[in-house]
């Protein structure tokens, strides 16, 4: 599930190592006193090798990522940005600081965008599609992108829980003309709170370097105090405590990915056995990261039963059913409520076959740190709770 679980000494060697070479926590600047080591710029390096691509920009939050990466896309007011149902909230808000109106399509049962609603909802307005690749398994990239490219949209790929994910051989966050990657201390990869916009683009490369970063162009001609500027801009810098932690962590992402995996199989062959189950959508198995086990019940009563059961036997859930009204759209009403074409609805019905499915599922979350004594406490757990209902 989460770097956390491998936070130790590599990460405190790499702290220390900023202070010890100076104590420069900005990414910028006292260039002898930090004895030119950068730790953000060194992360954003490895991470662009790592994930195939020519630009990668560290920033301070996951949400940060997504707002720089719609503005260097140019998303005014007026457009309209396209996501799905089920996502964190941040996505949409992220929309709405924007100043786009957020178009949210339903999902299917790999519990990402439904590509056949996608296409319903592309308007004459559609700035930028926004799919996003949820507990660790790839959106239908291919008819995503083919959608996009017949109408000419971009594509921003929110890639916040499925970091080094992969689709097709590509990494996820790579095939859009944008990607964005989320390292808060739940996240794959951890850095505490931070984020990452990669992409391939110079152009937008730079629109989010400057736009995280008060507008500020680098100009090699000028020394920052006297740094060129030809647009506003905000504060989203990663700084390098975050920078240093992320080396350490990227290091691990492989073991992290491959410990999942392991895990996750052992688990899904213990309880594949049970008629009364139906596991998620994987468009793409060899590229899913093992972040959590998803399966579906044959109703939402079922699948309330199971939990209560599950939750009484001293275990959890990962956001299904546990987070779920931070991760699906028809329990916004605080958000939509601000549009006509929602105002006075049930969110549950404009959205109701990813309320159907949603409500049906259950996510296990899957850890790096299992053994065989854990996972067989959860593999008897499931199946005596599908005994139960």
């Amino acid at each position: 599930m989460p770097g956390f679980e491998l936070v130790g000494k590599e990460e405190q060697d790499a702290v220390n190592e900023v202070f010890e070479r100076g104590g420069i926590l900005y990414r910028y600047g006292w260039d002898e006193r930090r004895q030119y080591i950068y730790r953000v710029d060194d992360f954003e390096k490895a991470f662009a090798n790592k994930f195939g691509v020519k630009y990668a920009l560290g920033v301070c939050s996951g949400t940060a990522a997504l707002k720089a990466a719609l503005e260097a896309l140019d998303v005014k007011p007026g457009d309209e940005v396209i996501t799905q149902s089920h996502t964190f909230i941040a996505t949409v808000e992220a929309i709405i600081e924007a100043r786009a109106k957020p178009v949210i399509t339903e999902i299917n049962k790999t519990l990402n965008m439904d590509p056949e609603d996608l296409r319903h909802k592309v308007t004459e307005k559609t700035k930028v599609i926004i799919p996003v690749h949820m507990s660790g398994v790839a959106a239908q990239m291919k008819e995503i992108l083919a959608i996009a490219n017949e109408y000419n949209i971009s594509v921003l790929e929110d890639n916040a829980q499925s970091c080094g994910g992969e689709y097709g051989g590509v990494k996820l966050g790579a095939m859009g003309d944008v990607g964005i990657f989320s390292f808060d201390f739940g996240k794959v990869i951890t850095t505490g709170e931070g984020g990452m916009v990669i992409t391939n683009n110079e152009s937008i490369f730079k629109k989010v370097r400057e736009y995280s970063d008060h507008g500020h162009e680098l100009n090699p001609n000028f020394p920052r105090g006297e740094d060129t500027r030809s647009r506003s801009g905000f504060n989203y810098k990663m700084m390098e405590l975050q920078g240093a932690i992320g080396l350490a962590q990227l290091k691990k992402l492989d073991y992290i990915i491959e410990r999942q995996r392991e895990n996750k199989t052992k688990i899904k062959e213990g309880i594949k056995h049970n008629p009364e189950i139906e596991f998620r959508e994987i468009p793409n198995p060899a590229g899913e990261i093992g972040d959590a086990l998803t399966f579906f019940l044959e109703t939402r009563e079922k699948a309330k039963k199971f939990v209560k059961i599950w939750s009484e036997k001293g275990f959890g859930t990962k956001n299904l059913p546990d987070a779920i009204n931070w991760h699906f759209a028809g329990t916004w009403e605080h958000i939509f409520s601000q549009y006509d074409e929602y105002k006075g609805k049930d969110l549950t019905s404009v959205w109701k076959q990813s309320d159907e499915i949603l409500r049906r599922a259950v996510a296990i979350p899957i850890f790096v740190n299992m053994d065989e004594s854990q996972i067989s406490k959860i593999i008897n757990a499931v199946n005596e709770c599908l005994k139960g209902i």
